[in-house]
């Protein structure tokens, strides 16, 4: 069941940011636009080149007033752990939020119950705590953050233009469309 314009849900978790451990919950997520970026294991291969590759775009996205958490099912422990010996997790700044008891795994519906591990799973919040994106990917196929910000900046086009929509590969500034029945057949 998609997620995508629903409210995501509550939850209380323990997560590592720059040095320190801090409690973290759905409250945290609400007031800007939150990228949640799910992923199965710390100490693994594909997740530290996603990691690392978000941390690359985390000015951008901060610049645009998105706030970045990843999320697994590892606990804030092992969160710091691999911070302090991964070059590439030992760059990141944002918030790495443990989920051993696998509920915000099941919240946002990526969790594998088999495994007990968090799909790949990105999710593009707004401020009011409303999912505008998501997408999830096979364990095999990394994600490419860098396409997270043309679809912030779309989401945040259309919560400030009612009625105006956003087609295929639109950039900012670029014409958007306004659904109508003069509209009906022409594109």
């Amino acid at each position: 069941m998609s997620l995508v314009g629903k409210e995501i849900g509550t939850f209380q978790a323990k997560a590592y940011r720059q040095g320190k451990f801090i409690d973290v919950s759905e409250q945290d997520l609400k007031g800007h636009w939150s990228v949640v970026m799910f992923y199965p294991a710390d100490f693994s291969f594909v997740c530290p080149t996603e990691l690392q590759d978000l941390q690359e775009q985390y000015a951008t996205l901060q610049a645009l007033g998105t706030e970045v958490y990843s999320v697994s099912t590892d606990t804030h422990f092992v969160h710091k752990a691999w911070h302090d010996h991964s070059d590439a997790v030992g760059t990141i700044e944002y918030t790495m939020i443990g989920d051993p008891s696998q509920k915000i795994s099941r919240l946002f519906d990526v969790l594998d119950e088999d495994q007990g591990l968090a799909q790949r799973g990105t999710f593009i919040i707004d401020p009011e705590g409303i999912v505008q994106s998501m997408e999830v990917n096979a364990d095999g196929i990394g994600r490419n953050a860098s396409e997270y910000i043309d679809r912030i900046k779309a989401g945040q086009y259309v919560a400030a233009h009612p009625g105006e929509v956003c087609p295929a590969k639109w950039k900012e500034g670029s014409e958007t469309l306004t659904p109508g029945l003069d509209l009906v057949g022409k594109i």
